[in-house]
């Protein structure tokens, strides 16, 4: 994901960002601070302001456009000619961990491919039993507490179990994933401090160490999973190189549990704050397809997606710049009223145009069919299993800017 130009130095002086949010807000009458306290608390009001008042922002702060129509941010996505995603952002390029996300055809067309097979509906359907039987047998360890931190004892667990076997990578390993995963999703936020850098690099190359180990073994005893696949693949010779299979492996151990996590969390928070939903899915489990796409759309694991124009362009009646980054705020597109009736009311009965919280184009999210699978069947475990599950503090959101999700979701589970 390229976020183009976004600052990747420790913050500029508060003065100084206050000058420049202060120059936007005398254009526009808004101003954007993605990474202020209040967007990560609750961005949504901010997106509708911009959405009202500047729909294709120029930001001031950070170098670049923020686009918060469902139209525009559709467009962007489809469009990988106009708007590349071969330009890694400033913090990737410190980080020097760029994966096939800031690739374009043809580089990215032969990298997807060669993991495309083992994420089709007909793959991961296959993967149906497994999932349920991990779910369930969380939820029962997780029944032995009256009150439970839902994030450390099912969110988390249950995606990276699930990709972890996928990989062929011991699921035992679990809470080194978690802070490899944890410290490489910072690559994609857009602010670090030279200390988050460093926690980066070092998770990187901790992890790349932990995966020559398991290529190694894979050379000589070869398995049928992913990294037994994408080893025969490097060693055709014109494929893959060597780089390209250890960076592919740490996007898919990373965006195959990150997405999930969020979703179920998030997922389960605004059901609770939705009490009527809740009570709603209780009632008709049926609706637990359409209601994991209303929760995906309701409050996006992804907010933003980033590229970079390859050509001057009009857009919303601003012109872009050839070279100039666009940032598509797929959070806001999410709750566009435009295309979404009530656009900030939970509905799982909602139907009519789809999200965009996977995206769209050649980058839409390779896993989603896992995601939506894994969503359905912990939530639906989470409920059969706690009828009567409500808040027990107030829930606790990880300071990330692009990912959004929770660290902490304390429940209580009796009645």
């Amino acid at each position: 994901m390229s976020i183009g130009s976004w600052l990747a130095q420790r913050v500029v002086q508060p003065v100084v960002a206050n000058a420049l949010l202060g120059w936007e807000r005398h254009e526009s009458g808004v101003a954007y601070h993605p990474g202020s306290a209040e967007a990560i608390a609750d961005p949504y009001p901010l997106y509708g302001e911009l959405r009202r008042k500047d729909p294709v922002h120029r930001m001031r702060l950070i170098d670049a456009w923020a686009l918060t129509r469902y139209r525009d941010i559709d467009r962007v996505l489809r469009d990988h000619q106009t708007f590349s995603s071969a330009v890694a952002s400033r913090v990737q390029r410190r980080t020097g961990l760029v994966s096939m996300l800031e690739t374009d055809p043809p580089d990215h067309t032969r990298l997807r491919s060669l993991v495309s097979q083992a994420f089709t509906p007909r793959s991961i359907e296959r993967l149906r039993p497994r999932v349920e039987r991990i779910a369930e047998d969380l939820v029962e360890a997780a029944a032995n507490s009256d009150r439970l931190d839902l994030m450390a004892s099912i969110a988390y667990p249950l995606p990276v179990i699930v990709i972890a076997e996928m990989l062929g990578v011991p699921s035992q390993d679990m809470a080194r994933f978690e802070k490899w995963s944890n410290d490489i999703s910072l690559n994609i936020e857009p602010i670090l401090d030279d200390e988050e850098i460093v926690r980066v690099r070092s998770a990187a190359e901790e992890l790349t160490e932990y995966f020559e180990g398991i290529i190694m073994l894979r050379r000589s005893d070869p398995k049928d999973d992913i990294i037994s696949a994408l080893v025969a693949a490097e060693e055709e010779g014109d494929k893959l190189t060597h780089e390209e299979l250890i960076r592919t492996l740490i996007l898919l151990l990373v965006a195959g549990n990150e997405t999930t996590r969020n979703l179920i969390g998030n997922g389960v928070l605004a059901l609770l704050s939705n009490p009527d939903q809740l009570e709603l899915l209780r009632e008709n489990p049926g609706l637990m397809g359409s209601a994991v796409k209303e929760l995906l759309r309701y409050d996006s694991p992804v907010q933003l997606d980033g590229r970079t124009a390859t050509a001057d362009v009009e857009l919303g009646g601003r012109s872009i710049s050839a070279g100039q980054y666009v940032i598509a705020v797929i959070g806001a597109a999410n709750r566009d009223p435009d295309v979404f009736e009530n656009p900030d009311r939970l509905d799982i009965r909602r139907s009519g145009a789809g999200h965009l919280s996977f995206g769209r184009g050649i980058h839409y999210c390779l896993g989603a069919p896992l995601a939506e699978m894994e969503g359905r069947i912990a939530l639906g475990a989470v409920m059969r299993k706690f009828p009567k599950i409500r808040l027990a503090a107030e829930p606790v959101r990880r300071r990330q800017t692009v990912l959004r999700g929770l660290k902490h979701l304390w429940i209580e589970t009796a009645a």
